[in-house]
Formats: structure tokens, C-alpha cells, sequence
């Protein structure tokens, strides 16, 4: 870290409380809806505003299927390294018709062209949270099913999470049927996940990694000194930035910050709220 943006840490840190400068960040967007839900490992210190609003889910409801996953792959019922064939048909949850994704519309156009192929379960995995691949994640969401997403859900206290459906089942949405979330219920998540209690701490630990390795890091993780480990998931869709993660500090100490935005209509304005209450808690 420079001098330069040590110092603007520092200053950060004298001249409000953490609750103080989030306040600020959201009363400078009136116009605009912002959950935020930060929970201090160490002490279990919270910081909660607008945190039982609820948010379409966009893509941070790829956490809980990945969590699905896992838990199938611990029970013994499914492996990580069993072929998955790639296909782009889908069946719509609002009347049973088959829709299909369009690879301009997915951040990881790519995996198209595998189409009729095998890869790894744990590949379709890594590219829906790491890439954030709508397609691997409708393929996953049929192999496993929703139900079971839910029931481990609510296993964690996550009581306010939906995970009805895959990506762009339009019938369904324009139905109102959605995934939705809150940022208390995504804190939930991550705090299990960082204590170890997402079905086992082997099984945490193997997601966080993971999450690691996010590719899209222009929210939280640009508010924060350069290097600095954060386990995250993003989710954007018209309207809708979110982001949401565990941030890990060169001491060992680490805390969960959750930031969804609504109403915002450039996703750049909804990421730099986010990267500015990052350096905040930070």
C-alpha cells in the first residue's frame, strides 16, 4: 500500500465512525435504495442499514446453489470431477416452455461454445461464481434442483432468501417469480461460510477458495488496499448492483460486507457507493 493511500485510510478512520461515514454514503443518494450488512468476525460487531429491504437476487443467488452443490457432493450423492453435459435448454418454471440464454447476454460466452460437451461439475461451478456464467448456472440449477438450495437456506437462518429459478426464465419473471435476497440473509451466509458451518468447515473452506478467485472486482474489492483477499459474489441486471463478501485483513482478522443497490442506472455509480463503503469499514 503507498504512503498516499495508507494516509487517505488514516484519515478516513479519525474523522467519523464507521456507521457515520455508511450514513453519509447513503444520504448522498436519496433517490436511491442501499442495504448494507457488515459483521465483524472478531466480536461480532454488526453494522445494519435497510438490511430486511428486499433486492432481486441477480447473480449473488449463485452462492446459495454453489452451497447446494456442496452439500450433495458431501453427502456422497454427486462429485466434483463427474462429467456434466453443457446444454442450452431450459424449462420455464411459470408454464413448463423451454427458453434458451443468448451468449452476448452472458459474461461468459465462452462455455457456448462447448455446447454438447462434458466438463466437470466442479468447472460448471467455478464458472458461475468466478465468472459469474449464467448458463453453467441453469445447467447446475437443474442438476440439483432448487428445493435443495432452499433447504439449506434455511438451515443457515436465511429465511428471507428465494432461489426459485435459473437466469432469464423471462415468463417467470415477468410473473413475478424471482429469486430475491435481502443483505441481513447474505450476511448470514457469509458468516456461516467464514466460521466454517456451511455443512462442514472442509466444505467453507472449499467455496471461500473459490470465491477467491473472482474475476469481476470493481465493487467492494476496489474501495480496498491493493491485494487485499476478498471471498465475493456481484450481481447486476438493469437497475441492480450488488455485491457481497467476506474481507480479509493482513492480520488475520476478517468481516462480511454486504452492499445492494437499487435505482441507480449506470452499474459504474452503484460500484463506486460500494467501493466507497468498503474503504469505510475497511
Amino acid at each position: 500500500m503507498s504512503a498516499l493511500v495508507a494516509l487517505m485510510f488514516a484519515a478516513c478512520a479519525t474523522t467519523a465512525t464507521v456507521d457515520q461515514r455508511i450514513d453519509r454514503i447513503i444520504a448522498a443518494h436519496p433517490d436511491k435504495t442501499i442495504a448494507v450488512a457488515y459483521y465483524e468476525f472478531a466480536d461480532g460487531k454488526t453494522i445494519l442499514r435497510n438490511e430486511h429491504v428486499t433486492f432481486h437476487a441477480a447473480s449473488t443467488m449463485k452462492v446459495p446453489v454453489m452451497f447446494g452443490v456442496m452439500q450433495a457432493v458431501t453427502r456422497g450423492e454427486l462429485r466434483l470431477d463427474q462429467p456434466v453435459r453443457v446444454k442450452n435448454d431450459f424449462v420455464s418454471i411459470f408454464d413448463g416452455s423451454h427458453y434458451a440464454l443468448e451468449a452476448r447476454e452472458d459474461s461468459d460466452p465462452r462455455l457456448y461454445e462447448m455446447i454438447g460437451r462434458e466438463l466437470p461439475l466442479e468447472d460448471l461451478v467455478r464458472r458461475m461464481i468466478d465468472r459469474s456464467s449464467n448458463l453453467a448456472t441453469n445447467i447446475v440449477i437443474e442438476f440439483i434442483g432448487a428445493p435443495r438450495i432452499m433447504e439449506i437456506m434455511k438451515s443457515i437462518g436465511a429465511n428471507d432468501i428465494r432461489v426459485l429459478r435459473g437466469v432469464e426464465d423471462d415468463k417467470a419473471y415477468h410473473a413475478g417469480m424471482n429469486n430475491t435476497t435481502t443483505a441481513f440473509d447474505l450476511m448470514l451466509i457469509f458468516r456461516a461460510l467464514g466460521e466454517g458451518t456451511v455443512i462442514s468447515r472442509d466444505a467453507s473452506d472449499r467455496m471461500i477458495e473459490i470465491l477467491l478467485a473472482q474475476e469481476h472486482n470493481d465493487g467492494i474489492p476496489a474501495g480496498l488496499p491493493l491485494g487485499t483477499r476478498v471471498a465475493h459474489k456481484t450481481g447486476w441486471i438493469t437497475s441492480i448492483t450488488h455485491d457481497a463478501g467476506i474481507v480479509f485483513r493482513p492480520d488475520g482478522s476478517k468481516y462480511v460486507l454486504v452492499v445492494l443497490t437499487r435505482g441507480f442506472k449506470k452499474d459504474k455509480e452503484a460500484k463506486r457507493v460500494q467501493a466507497r463503503i468498503a474503504r469505510a469499514t475497511w
